[in-house]
């Protein structure tokens, strides 16, 4: 059985081991708590049959909570932290009067006499938890947004950068004239930093669970075993100290936290992707892609494949579902709208490129409400993010996902058994997924929509052709160039600017060439934009070409084929 000192008081000083205790200490003892909880012999006391079954359910419910609270189930999680609070406040003594030389809530002298400063992940977590009173898992958006920590700042080059530093978290700290008031609050927030130092995901944790679009950590400064003696690299940052979240399409670094050493960082790596046992983080596996039981997408890589040891958590939850008429603001957006109304009407295969965090995936989302409710609606995706059926729960909505033991293709191919109307694929992001497209979008499905990281159109005809190339069984460019054109009809291309405000840049009509005389692959087809985004507002440049406004004006009534050839189509 785990023995650990019990803590006592002394005129309000908690002591264990002969001296002041310290978080680190209250950890410990709190793990070796629920190692005795665990392994508590409930027949020992000799209770009746009740009482020992309803120890054995509380024994395995706290068992279960420890395995799940990890990964982002916060049932687990809130369970766990009750405990851990009946512990600090039954084991540990924490009273009114000793709490705050544990956990520095106002700059007080430390239990040792000597004065401790208040760091800036204190005041954080402090901060953190009035907000999330408030304000929920919109909490750390809120804070943000009210002191426009987002903005962007530029070095001495007069380059942008996001950064949220040390000095912006004293400054937000002492204008909202932060006071804990009550022994409650003060306890509540020691609870959670104990809780992620043991089970949680160290100083992410609560970030984690905010409605932002990722967090990921040692993916800046100096890995450890990189740094060496007598090279000077000891002065600069370490990859432990490296946490950064994905915030409306910027990455901004939270220079003012800290795992506080790299075997915490570590710890978190190795813990943070274990949902539904995935398989184990090794130096021959290198790296593993998982869920976390609220959907949101881990990745995990180690060295020796990796520099360093780093995690990537990249949240779909954030991604709302938003009416197309608040998604495109800006002046001409009306005209961008209808466009997009009208080829989704009209059936197009359509692909929704650009950088991540530009914007795509929230696009689909809204681009699903033009489809026809009479249409069945067959998703394949990486991971589950568009989760479609939250928004449209009475809708024919099956999604499909690529596992160890069923292959994209294989799931591509029962598709094809499940009655489905329109194919719609997550994510392209390599070439079998692309291969899998061209043949959703030639077959199977009366049309298909895509989300794909191209940068031009050609970028994306090209980059679907590698695939027909290498997955398809092609052995001609030119064939297979011609396949894709013919396959794809429109592009829709999603940019944010250097303040992260998103919009669509152009939409572009994808045109294959059926003679080509020169044989070459440059001109199996021609790509003309329709609409485009200057001077902050969109303007039609183009209408579209006769051979994709026929088959489109099939699937419209007759107003809406009117309408429609009036304003895009040629005469």
């Amino acid at each position: 059985m785990f023995k650990i000192n019990k803590f006592s008081c002394e005129n309000n000083v908690l002591i264990t081991k002969g001296r002041p205790a310290r978080i680190k200490d209250i950890v410990e003892y709190v793990a070796g708590r629920f190692g005795t909880i665990l392994n508590e012999d409930v027949y020992r006391r000799g209770v009746d049959k009740r009482t020992i079954k309803e120890r054995v359910e509380e024994k395995n419910k706290i068992r279960q909570a420890l395995k799940k609270c990890t990964f982002g189930d916060s049932e687990a999680k809130e369970l766990i932290k009750e405990h851990i609070k009946d512990i600090l406040l039954k084991d540990v003594l924490i009273d009114k009067d000793n709490i705050d030389g544990i956990f520095n809530f106002n700059n007080s002298f430390h239990l040792d006499g000597k004065s401790q400063q208040q760091t800036s992940g204190d005041r954080f977590d402090i901060i953190l938890y009035i907000y999330k009173k408030d304000y929920g898992r919109d909490a750390l958006s809120k804070f943000i947004d009210d002191f426009s920590l987002d903005r962007g700042r530029y070095n001495d080059n007069g380059d942008c950068y996001y950064e949220i530093n040390c000095e912006d978290i004293d400054n937000a700290y002492n204008n909202m004239s932060v006071y804990i008031p009550n022994f409650v609050d003060k306890l509540n927030i020691l609870v959670q930093r104990i809780y992620q130092l043991y089970k949680g995901n160290g100083v992410i944790d609560e970030i984690r669970d905010m409605h932002i679009d990722g967090v990921s950590g040692g993916v800046s400064g100096i890995p450890a075993d990189s740094v060496s003696n007598g090279d000077n690299m000891d002065k600069l940052p370490k990859s432990y100290e490296s946490v950064w979240i994905f915030f409306r399409g910027k990455s901004i670094h939270l220079s003012f936290l800290s795992f506080g050493s790299e075997k915490e960082l570590i710890r978190v790596c190795k813990n943070i992707y274990k949902f539904n046992n995935p398989g184990q983080l090794s130096q021959a596996t290198g790296f593993i892609v998982n869920e976390m039981q609220d959907g949101s997408r881990v990745s995990v890589a180690r060295p020796p494949f990796c520099e360093g040891w780093v995690f990537f958590v990249r949240k779909f939850d954030s991604i709302r579902w938003q009416d197309m008429e608040s998604l495109i603001t800006d002046k001409g957006s009306e005209n961008v709208i209808y466009l997009i109304r009208s080829l989704i009407k009209g059936c197009r295969v359509v692909g929704i490129t650009g950088e991540q965090g530009s914007g795509k995936t929230t696009l689909l989302m809204s681009m699903i409400s033009f489809i026809s409710p009479t249409y069945n609606l067959r998703i394949q995706e990486l991971s589950f993010e568009l989760h479609l059926r939250k928004k449209y729960p009475d809708r024919n909505i099956v999604t499909f996902r690529e596992t160890n033991t069923v292959s994209g293709q294989e799931g591509l191919n029962y598709q094809k058994k499940t009655e489905g109307t329109v194919n719609i694929l997550g994510e392209v992001a390599s070439a079998p997924v692309a291969n899998w497209l061209i043949q959703m979008a030639q077959v199977g499905s009366l049309f298909t929509l895509f989300t794909h990281h191209a940068k031009t159109t050609k970028d994306l005809v090209i980059s679907m052709r590698n695939a027909l190339l290498m997955e398809g069984g092609f052995n001609n460019e030119v064939i297979a160039t011609e396949q894709v054109a013919d396959a794809l009809d429109f592009d829709i291309h999603m940019r944010k600017d250097i303040n992260g405000h998103r919009y669509i840049e152009r939409i572009t009509e994808i045109i294959p060439i059926k003679e080509n005389k020169d044989n070459l692959t440059n001109n199996m087809f021609v790509t003309r934009d329709i609409i485009v985004y200057e001077d902050g507002m969109y303007r039609q440049v183009n209408t579209i070409s006769r051979n994709k406004v026929v088959p489109m004006l099939e699937y419209m009534s007759l107003e809406e084929k009117e309408e429609f050839v009036r304003r895009f189509a040629y005469g």
